[in-house]
């Protein structure tokens, strides 16, 4: 893993080289880019005491560099970069995370290989349209992943219906190492009516912890169960999301079996054409076996200012509650968060 960074940037830069030595290729080579960016004051508290994360300060979440290329109607490429900060080693580390090749046999029919979106959260980001300022449900609980290393099969057809189906490494794109055995994610959705959607996912896996150094029997399968309706159109957004997990972070049989639920509901209106109000609310109860006291509850509210193309402002405020018998952790966070993408 110490070498993806240098190849992420070797990658990059390869790509981009390629676009600039053939001018007549161009048009079908697109360099585009996004980032996250945030300047908020953090109150955060355990048991009453202020900890380490408080304070006020200006983070660059992620920013992503994406290099597209058409070889024809039928095969293309892209590769995405993007970075973390890792307390640990106190730098930004860069990462793959999208690379893949496409062969488009239809609307319906689409196989791309490499590290790809992942079929639930990109899927569910889409339809919140404020990744931004908060990342959706089972993303930001940590029980599903956005990227993987795999083949992923996806199509839709007649704006009715929609598919998506991964078999991946189940580690994430952060780690494409292999084990002994595959995960599957897929993802079913439909749209009865312009602008109403209705999906059901799962997910069933060892998460890339099944390696081949370890005895037969040490791990066991973790499942994630997802519903999501939304209902979006220019003005409005609505949308309530919800799963259920079982052994996401018990996948080891050291420790018991363990598993958690929780949903999510979210609404944004347009008030003016440059201007919207937003408000969401998660509950999700995080141990129902080993825990079942453990309850997090996190809500939003803020303000969208679009002010211009490619990019987006928010002031928001945030609240979450991470509570059981014996501690209880309070977070409250106040400030801008923006989108700038080209």
């Amino acid at each position: 893993m110490r070498h993806t960074p240098i190849a992420a940037a070797l990658a990059a830069v390869l790509l981009a080289s390629a676009a600039a030595a053939h001018a007549d290729a161009m048009t079908d080579t697109t360099l585009s880019g996004k980032t996250y960016i945030d300047f908020t004051n953090l109150d955060q508290t355990k048991n009453g005491s202020d900890t380490a994360n408080a304070g006020t300060g200006l983070d660059v979440k992620r920013f992503y560099l994406t290099v597209d290329h058409k070889f024809d109607d039928f095969w293309s490429a892209s590769i995405t970069t993007d970075f973390n900060y890792t307390a640990s080693s106190g730098e930004t580390q860069l990462f793959v995370k999208k690379a893949w090749v496409q062969a488009n046999f239809s609307d319906a029919f689409k196989v791309r290989a490499g590290a790809d979106d992942m079929p639930w959260i990109p899927f569910v980001e889409g339809l919140y349209n404020l990744r931004y300022v908060e990342n959706t449900l089972t993303d930001r609980l940590k029980y599903g992943t956005s990227s993987d290393w795999g083949l992923h099969a996806f199509g839709s057809g007649d704006n009715l219906w929609n598919y998506n189906v991964a078999v991946v490494n189940g580690a994430g794109y952060k780690n494409p190492t292999r084990s002994n055995s595959v995960d599957v994610e897929g993802r079913f959705g439909v749209t009865p009516l312009p602008g109403l959607t209705f999906a059901v996912g799962g997910y069933s896996g060892e998460l890339g912890k099944d390696t081949a150094n370890l005895p037969s029997g040490s791990t066991r399968t973790a499942n994630r169960l997802d519903f999501v309706a939304a209902y979006v159109n220019p003005q409005l957004r609505l949308g309530a999301e919800y799963f259920r997990q079982d052994n996401w972070n018990n996948v080891l049989t050291t420790g018991p079996k363990d598993s958690a639920d929780g949903y999510s509901v979210w609404g944004q209106y347009k008030f003016a054409p440059e201007y919207s109000v937003f408000a969401r609310y998660d509950h999700a109860n995080q141990s129902k076996d080993i825990n079942p006291q453990l309850k997090d509850t996190y809500y939003n509210a803020g303000v969208e200012w679009n002010a211009r193309k490619g990019v987006r402002l928010a002031a928001v405020f945030k609240h979450e509650k991470l509570a059981d018998a014996v501690n209880t952790t309070k977070s409250n966070e106040i400030g801008v968060w923006a989108e700038i993408a080209f």
